[in-house]
């Protein structure tokens, strides 16, 4: 007779099943809790740049350019117009102060020259003229009085045996009338005579003192006339460089056309092309250097221009002590002092920048097998460095080449 065996609770298929769930559920939390499951990249070691984090001083400047210009320029402008007769220096060529450049002729400006001076000669002999007059008039006032005062004496006499005779009756009253009316006449012609010459004195001195302030006026203008033909002539208004010459023989030009410059050599400045980015931070005075010849030479800013054109603008730097070898039109870089120095946490520049805009970097473990992005906090820049204001410490490597074809992989494996 069969008895029935009970079944075993471990047999092999409930062990298998068993076990399988285990490694599920180990596998399982191995991937939601253990496991490093952020998207990787291997990458060649070699074609990277690894720099190490520091602390140190932090110089805030930019590199600039700057193209050697002398100190001073002279820009010749026409003072008068006119056709050009004779070039006698080219430009590139030494001139002194008052050499004639070149060589103008005008003929307006002869004419109305040759006017003035006609004008001013009328006016001397119209001068002339009225004194000669005035003398004339006060000789013919001394002759008339001299005569009157004649005739007076005669007729105070008569008047004065008139007067003796009437008083005694001898004479009639007709006769001592007569005598008295003649002397009292000559008399008041007498005063009369003094205020007519006395006011046509007056006259021809007022008509004097308007001629001679006319003729002053007209003199001024012949003077001028004869600086403005001068002109024609056109002279080095200072000792130095004829940089350029811009007419030729036979043009013509016009009053106040710029004909060419003449370089000062008795200093350079630097002419310095700036991103308009740093507008605001620019000002007279900021100091800054240059390396020339193995020396450094020191420079500041003396004037800003405020006009930006392709996104930058212009200063003129003055040398402190100009290189004694330095020739215009050299170009030379120059470091434009923005700030003075300070601690700080510093990175070196790199290509990683224009991926990341210094928001992030991937930084090295402490085995150096691999690189991890970190977030960080940027401040200001220069040539050299970036100032690390969060997310990394002294000692601490990154990678500061271009992040191009790290795509958004979180770690880079080397």
């Amino acid at each position: 007779m069969d008895k029935i065996k009970p079944k075993k609770f471990w047999n092999s298929r409930r062990i298998s099943i068993i076990a399988g769930s285990v490694l599920l559920a180990s596998f399982l939390i191995y991937q939601f809790f253990l496991a490093d499951n952020r998207s990787k990249l291997n990458v060649d070691e070699e074609k990277l740049t690894v720099s190490t984090v520091s602390q140190g001083k932090f110089d805030e400047f930019i590199v600039v350019t700057g193209v050697v210009q002398p100190l001073k320029t002279i820009q010749l402008d026409a003072i008068v117009g006119g056709y050009v007769t004779e070039k006698l220096i080219e430009g590139g060529n030494m001139v002194k102060q008052g050499d004639v450049l070149l060589k103008l002729e005008n003929q307006n400006l002869k004419l109305s020259f040759l006017q003035s001076e006609t004008e001013a000669s009328r006016l001397v002999n119209d001068l002339q003229n009225t004194r000669q007059g005035l003398r004339i008039a006060r000789f013919n006032l001394q002759k008339a009085l001299s005569e009157l005062d004649f005739q007076i004496d005669q007729a105070k006499d008569a008047h004065d045996r008139n007067s003796k005779l009437y008083k005694d009756k001898v004479i009639p009253d007709a006769d001592y009338l007569k005598t008295k009316r003649d002397y009292e006449r000559l008399v008041k012609q007498r005063e009369i005579e003094i205020e007519s010459q006395k006011y046509q004195e007056e006259n021809a001195k007022m008509q004097i003192s308007q001629l001679e302030g006319t003729l002053a006026s007209t003199q001024k203008n012949v003077n001028l006339w004869k600086q403005t033909l001068e002109n024609l002539s056109v002279k080095a208004p200072v000792t130095g460089l004829l940089s350029s010459m811009n007419v030729e023989v036979g043009s013509n030009i016009s009053q106040g056309q710029n004909i060419g410059q003449i370089d000062d050599l008795n200093g350079f400045k630097m002419r310095v092309s700036v991103d308009e980015h740093y507008i605001s931070r620019i000002f007279a005075g900021l100091q800054g250097s240059m390396d020339f010849n193995g020396k450094e030479y020191a420079l500041k800013i003396i004037k800003i221009y405020p006009e930006v054109k392709s996104g930058r603008f212009e200063v003129d730097m003055e040398f402190e002590k100009a290189p004694e070898l330095i020739k215009r039109g050299q170009s030379a870089p120059i470091r434009l002092q923005l700030g003075q120095p300070s601690q700080a946490t510093l990175l070196a520049v790199g290509g990683f920048f224009s991926e990341t805009g210094g928001n992030w970097v991937y930084v090295l473990g402490e085995d150096g097998k691999r690189a991890t992005k970190r977030k960080i906090t940027l401040g200001r820049k220069n040539p050299e460095y970036f100032e690390v204001l969060e997310g990394l410490k002294p000692g601490e490597k990154v990678i500061t080449s271009s992040y191009e074809n790290f795509g958004d992989n979180e770690v880079l494996e080397f």
